[in-house]
């Protein structure tokens, strides 16, 4: 996608391009968090399930490893 610009309301609204809400399929009523991180505003969509988000996440670095065996080493670590 192109930068583009929005212009904001004396509401402080602004109106998201039809681009980015087509790319990310943002649609009516859907929520989004709003992050400032080093001085830039961060728009994502909130997921309805955070569980649901998050499964499988980073999964790569699990592969090849026991799971029992690994909670099995940490606990003798204790």
């Amino acid at each position: 996608m192109t930068q583009t610009s929005v212009k904001v309301s004396s509401r402080y609204q602004i109106s998201l391009p039809g681009a980015a809400r087509k790319q990310l399929n943002i649609q009516a009523g859907d929520r989004l968090l709003v992050d400032v991180q080093q001085g830039v505003i961060v728009l994502v969509p909130q997921p309805e399930n955070y569980t649901a988000h998050l499964t499988g996440l980073h999964k790569e670095i699990w592969e090849g490893i026991d799971p029992s065996a690994y909670v099995d080493k940490e606990r003798s670590e204790w």
